[in-house]
């Protein structure tokens, strides 16, 4: 097969108007129990999950078929230590002034702060890196296309994936990133645009009630 062959579609199982719509809501339903976590348990997840919902990521769609995304999954003990004392750091200047009222004023209802305990205690992190160079073939250096829209609906998959598992996540974006290209092994052009940390939550976890507040459909769609 070349780049260049086309195969036909491959049809989805046959279904009616009214199962489609069942399925659209169960996974709506299923869907908006996802909520960010930031208490998480030391209790051990399977590779073979994370395996699973990074696959699932990779087939999201992205700028001429490059797949402009490299994730890499730390559970070492000593990484995930490095990686949480270099993004504290970051965060520390980020609360101390650097974000300006504006952002901390409007992240307040969340109760976030600089310590990141997180960062050590869940047993995955992943770091998403997004790819201005690479195509499809490792040897290969051209031009990636949509890199932050690619690798962002990538992101979005990897999210699902793990919360169908049932596996708790958040997503965590210590501004500057550029030690995950250290911390990691990943060559400087690769942009590292979040943390996904996934594991169990804790016992005692909680939630702000501000993160309830989901905008109604009116709001977030129009039809024309």
């Amino acid at each position: 097969m070349t780049e260049h062959d086309i195969l036909p579609w491959q049809p989805y199982p046959a279904l009616s108007d009214a199962e489609r719509t069942a399925r659209a809501g169960a996974f709506f339903e299923s869907m908006r129990t996802r909520r960010s976590c930031r208490h998480f348990s030391d209790g051990p997840v399977p590779r073979e999950i994370i395996e699973a919902a990074i696959l699932a990521a990779g087939t999201a769609p992205s700028g001429a078929n490059h797949q402009p995304w490299h994730f890499a999954a730390i559970s070492s003990p000593e990484a995930k230590a490095a990686i949480r004392v270099a993004a504290e750091e970051e965060e520390r200047n980020f609360y101390a002034g650097v974000a300006g009222d504006e952002w901390l004023k409007a992240i307040s209802p969340l109760g976030t702060g600089p310590d990141k305990p997180f960062l050590e205690i869940a047993p995955w992190l992943i770091v998403a890196f997004a790819q201005r160079k690479g195509g499809l073939d490792a040897a290969t250096r051209v031009q990636n296309y949509y890199v932050t829209e690619s690798v962002g609906i990538a992101c979005g998959l990897l999210l699902a994936a793990l919360h169908q598992a049932g596996i708790a996540t958040l997503t965590h974006t210590p501004n500057p990133m550029r030690f995950l290209n250290r911390l990691c092994g990943r060559p400087s052009e690769e942009k590292p645009l979040m943390i996904i940390v996934a594991g169990h939550p804790a016992a005692d976890a909680t939630i702000p009630a501000f993160a309830l507040r989901k905008k109604p459909l009116e709001q977030i769609a129009s039809w024309l």
